[in-house]
């Protein structure tokens, strides 16, 4: 079996969740500049593993995303089933057609009994022990969210107020005024 990036990312974003949601929802754009990982690759993600209620979203200022369970109820499985990650390492995906009409490959029972182990081993790891992983390595969380605002150290100047015709027309306008006088 090979785990690619989408089950990988989808792992390590939810740790990242888990561990800030204490202090709110968690918003997509922190997770993506902490863990280095595409905005819009995390959005298809989290669409994804909204759809299979491990997340739920709050929409607005100061919204983000919440874990829909508890950490302790949310397995390393269920995180990569909900993004689509197949956990197989059989040739044939399961289907016993390894060799086409001739049926199963000699090692199919092999593959299909590690695909049974990997997801036993993923279904007993759960989100919580990952989160408390982190904690024992020492991990820093900030205590409140980095918002980072445009705020200018130069003074707001009123601007100036022009009083002159805006178009051709108001200018033909202001004209006709001088001759009329």
């Amino acid at each position: 079996m090979r785990l690619t990036t989408k089950g990988r990312f989808a792992v390590t974003a939810m740790i990242d969740l888990a561990l800030r949601q204490n202090n709110g929802p968690v918003t997509l754009a922190a997770i993506s500049q902490r863990q280095q990982i595409s905005l819009s690759y995390l959005e298809q993600l989290f669409g994804k593993l909204r759809r299979h209620e491990l997340v739920e979203s709050t929409r607005g200022p100061g919204g983000g995303y919440t874990l829909a369970r508890k950490a302790a109820e949310i397995t390393v499985a269920d995180i990569i089933v909900s993004v689509d990650e197949p956990i197989d390492a059989t040739q044939c995906g399961g289907k016993e057609n390894c060799m086409g009409e001739a049926g199963r490959c000699m090692t199919h029972e092999l593959w299909a009994s590690l695909n049974q182990r990997m997801v036993e081993f993923l279904d007993s790891v759960t989100l919580q022990k990952l989160v408390d992983d982190q904690l024992a390595k020492g991990i820093q969380i900030e205590d409140k969210p980095v918002v980072r605002r445009a705020i200018s150290t130069t003074p707001v100047v009123k601007p100036i107020r022009v009083t002159a015709p805006n178009s051709v027309f108001a200018l033909g306008n202001v004209g006709n005024a001088f001759a009329k006088s």
